[in-house]
């Protein structure tokens, strides 16, 4: 993807719209800088302000650049990551990004560390963190849970859409996940503005379970008639970095994986 229209791409996505997605101060910061490193020997106090400073300065940097290429972009969180002069930038509404220490450069994509048996996401358990903060915040009353069968092994939280092949897919599966012990709640992302009325009428009914197995069946519902949490739960998916549906996580926010069969989502729950 070129420079323009990962640009194009960031400021679209930050626009706000539901676009269609494919089914898969510093002056008293000195002085107590300044004064902690003249009179403290707590060396890690210091060297952890000296990392803030150096944050709020990126972020300054990024929001300016930003501000010069028309880019819509709020700026949630950026953490270090283990590479040299890489920061970790949780944008609202899109994927996360990297950006070098200088804030000249904007790097999508994975980061991957080499060395080890298996390959490592150098972001995973930041993204991971954050996720988890927004899972844990959910209310279990505005999703849509089927409970494992006997004892609870695992919750899995599924970010689906009922216009989505491969989400059908999954949900055909749904006892067979169940038996296996792992609760599934699943938050609605229609993938679409015109996805949006058939999410609301599932999430408005009176038996959810029971409206989200016609509209995935392609039946037509009523249209919602109460206040429903679909378009704050569709925004929820953005600020996680969802493009697609299924989007299956744990309660750690760890990202599984789109479909998977329910031997697959065993294994990798049980990894």
């Amino acid at each position: 993807m070129s420079f323009t229209r990962t640009k194009l791409f960031i400021a679209c996505t930050l626009a706000g719209s539901l676009a269609l997605t494919a089914c898969s101060n510093s002056n008293n910061d000195d002085k107590k800088q300044n004064t902690l490193t003249a009179s403290a020997p707590a060396t890690g106090e210091a060297s952890n302000l000296s990392e803030r400073n150096a944050q709020q300065r990126l972020i300054k940097t990024l929001e300016q650049h930003f501000k010069t290429a028309g880019i819509q972009a709020k700026i949630i969180d950026i953490k270090p990551t283990e590479v040299p002069n890489l920061y970790w930038v949780n944008l609202e509404g899109m994927s996360s990004v990297y950006a070098t220490s200088d804030g000249k450069f904007l790097i999508q994509g994975d980061v991957i560390r080499l060395g080890d048996k298996k390959l490592h996401n150098v972001s995973e358990n930041l993204q991971a963190a954050a996720n988890k903060k927004h899972l844990a915040n959910l209310k279990t009353e505005d999703l849509l849970v089927y409970p494992a069968q006997g004892k609870t092994k695992h919750v899995v939280y599924v970010f689906t859409d009922a216009s989505c092949p491969y989400c059908h897919k999954l949900h055909e599966h749904i006892p067979e996940i169940t038996a296996k012990g792992i609760e599934v709640r699943y938050i609605a992302w229609p993938r679409g503005e015109q996805f949006m009325p058939a999410m609301e009428s599932v999430w408005c009914s009176a038996d959810r379970r029971a409206a989200f197995d016609q509209a995935i069946a392609g039946a037509q519902l009523p249209a919602a008639t109460c206040k429903n949490p679909v378009r704050d739960q569709y925004q929820l998916g953005l600020n996680m970095g969802v493009n697609g549906t299924p989007a299956i996580y744990n309660t750690e926010g760890v990202y599984l994986g789109g479909y998977l069969s329910p031997e697959e989502l065993e294994q990798r729950l049980n990894n």
